[in-house]
């Protein structure tokens, strides 16, 4: 087992990653953090559950095993601003979303400790989701990147009112054809869930980096509300009546995107 990321190897031309997935915390760095670094708290928690449906399709899963507290595995690794002019949240966060410090001293992390970081574990997962394009960009000549995230649906620190429940990024159109991004928004128009594309969120460095529709390899991001399918607070927890329903309506999503591609 990789102590790094999760990974499972399908036979479709899908590829879901899910970088945002761990939770651990390495001993290394427990002494040094809060209460509020410890609990994790801005994990995806629960997606690999929420996606289970996509073995039956035939998708390859990369999931990430520690927290974006130690690491966020979907920014660049110079660690510029995604959307300049918001709230960055860097390579190596300091404060939860909601602005709680993830450290006793309330200090930032080093340069020298950012890059150790980076070597131990951003490097091996993007190794692993570079070597899986390719694999399958090999064996199908074209491919799906499906980036899944979730969050919670109300952060005043980082956007105002309520977030959409389903927010689909394709990096302004850069990260897949227009094809499938308007077979997802079809989709959406469709489905009982308030929805946004390109709005807020439009991807992350994943999506903005690995995105080559010119070579058949497309990206897209979900980012979806957390309060679609779990409890929001601690200790945030699977609610199967609202998953129930949420996860069929993900799969049709992208299941739209996958026929187009």
């Amino acid at each position: 087992m990789n102590d790094i990321y999760h990974f499972e190897a399908g036979t479709a031309p899908l590829l879901i990653s899910i970088p945002h997935l761990g939770s651990r915390i390495p001993e290394s760095l427990r002494s040094s953090m809060s209460d509020a670094g410890l609990r994790s708290g801005d994990t995806d928690w629960h997606l690999d559950r929420l996606y289970a449906f996509a073995r039956a399709l035939g998708a390859s899963f990369l999931w990430a095993r520690y927290s974006r507290y130690v690491i966020d595995l979907n920014r660049s690794p110079d660690d510029g601003n995604l959307y300049p002019g918001q709230t960055k949240t860097g390579l190596c966060p300091t404060h939860t979303f909601d602005g709680q410090s993830l450290y006793h001293d309330g200090g930032e992390v080093s340069g020298i400790e950012r890059e150790r970081r980076r070597q131990t574990y951003w490097q091996p997962y993007h190794d692993k989701l570079r070597a899986e394009i390719g694999r399958l960009h090999a064996e199908h000549g074209r491919l799906l990147l499906w980036e899944a995230h979730s969050i919670v649906s109300v952060i005043p620190r980082l956007f105002d009112g309520k977030l959409p429940d389903l927010n689909i990024g394709t990096a302004d159109g850069a990260g897949c054809a227009p094809a499938l991004e308007a077979a997802v928004r079809r989709e959406l128009e469709a489905c009982e869930y308030s929805w946004a594309v390109n709005g807020r969120f439009k991807g992350g460095y994943i999506t903005r980096h690995y995105g080559d529709p010119a070579r058949h390899i497309h990206a897209i991001q979900l980012e979806m509300c957390q309060s679609t399918y779990m409890d929001e607070r601690y200790p945030y927890e699977w609610r199967e009546h609202l998953a129930a329903r949420a996860a069929p309506a993900v799969e049709r999503l992208l299941g739209a995107a996958l026929r187009c591609i």
